[in-house]
Parts: structure tokens; sequence; C-alpha cells
């Protein structure tokens, strides 16, 4: 009787395991679903909003929203270079949004002030866009305070005042190095990246006989 009774007991036990193993799996397929999803919706945004798309503000009536979703074959491009990455205008797109996922996309927002701020040519413009740069990610506790030594951070504090355009030259090296290094390998093996580099399957529909 007792031994009947506990094989009953460890049968329920085993029912149990397999129902929690189910939602498990079932909540997993769920959450990675979502996050697909959330990803192609920042993605969207960032091409959306981006300099590089006036196409997205000036939408004639009646023309359908363009596909921002780059081909398989130029997602595969951005594994072969970091700088192939941030070469393309959708490539930069999902990495900020893969960034933004994480909760550090100071790192590339940085890296693209510094690119536009070496562009700028008025002195005037220079300084003060040297200023914005410095309170937004360099001083400390800055709102988007990125992760550089502090003699880097002293070096930039006393360049403020007669701004030139390698002013922050070393800081965005190292942060280049840091992106390259750590989150571009992440973003590579993400499934966000691995869903862009798939092939769209083609659904036959069966011929009439």
């Amino acid at each position: 009787m007792q031994s009947a009774m506990f094989l009953a007991l460890q049968h329920n036990q085993m029912e149990r395991s397999d129902s929690n193993c189910q939602s498990h799996e079932e909540k997993k397929g769920k959450m990675k679903k979502t996050l697909i999803k959330d990803w192609k919706s920042r993605l969207s945004y960032f091409l959306q909003n981006s300099s590089g798309s006036p196409k997205a503000k000036d939408n004639k009536k009646g023309q359908q929203k363009a596909s921002f979703r780059p081909s398989p074959e130029e997602a595969q491009l951005w594994s072969e270079a970091f700088d192939e990455l941030l070469a393309s205008k959708y490539g930069l797109a999902a990495f900020r949004a893969f960034l933004k996922s994480e909760f550090c996309e100071e790192n590339i927002d940085f890296w693209l002030a510094c690119e536009d701020f070496k562009k700028t040519k008025s002195p005037q413009q220079l300084t003060s866009k040297a200023k914005k740069i410095y309170t937004d990610f360099i001083e400390k506790e800055a709102p988007r305070e990125i992760n550089i030594d502090f003699q880097t951070k002293n070096s930039i504090a006393q360049n403020l005042q007669e701004a030139t355009h390698t002013c922050f030259s070393a800081a965005q090296k190292r942060v280049y190095s840091l992106m390259e290094n750590n989150a571009y390998p992440r973003f590579l093996e993400s499934e966000f990246y691995q869903e862009l580099c798939k092939k769209p399957q083609i659904s036959r529909e069966p011929q009439g006989t």
C-alpha cells in the first residue's frame, strides 16, 4: 500500500515537473518574440528619425512607408569589421537599439557627438559643442557619463576654453575600443542580429492540376 502511494506521489511530481518545463519554455519563447519585436520597433524608430532618412519625414499622401529592414547580405557585412557596422545607416541604428536595450547607449552617443564635433568649422561652435559634450558625457555625474580615466577627463577639462578638433580624440578612441571589444561581439551574437541575417522564406503555393 505504501509502495503504491509512493509511486503515485512520484508520478504526480514528475507530471508537475514536465508541466513546469513546458511552461518555462513557452515563457522563454514569448520573451524571445517580444524582444525581437521590440528591437524591430527601436530600429524603425532610429531610422525614421535619423538625419539620413528624409523620405521618412516627407512621405507623400497615399504613399506607403518604406521598409527599413536591411537585406540579409548587408546585415552579414556588419560582422566583417566594426567599421563596416558604423558606416552603415542601418547598422548604426541597429547597434544603437542594441546598446539602448543594454542601457549603455551613452557610448555610441558620445562617439557620434565626437564625429560631429570634428566636422565643425566655426571656432565659436567648436567651443560651445565642446562644453556641451563635456557636460553631457565627461564631467563627474554627467547625465550620460562615459567610463574613461581621470587623467583623460582632466586633460579635456583644461582644453575646453581653447577647444580644438582633437579635444576628445583620446576619449573617443577609448570608447571606440570598449564598444569594439565588448558590445560589438555581443551584438553579433544577439537574437536580433541573427534575425536580420536570415533570408526570408518564400512560401510556394500549390499549383492547380
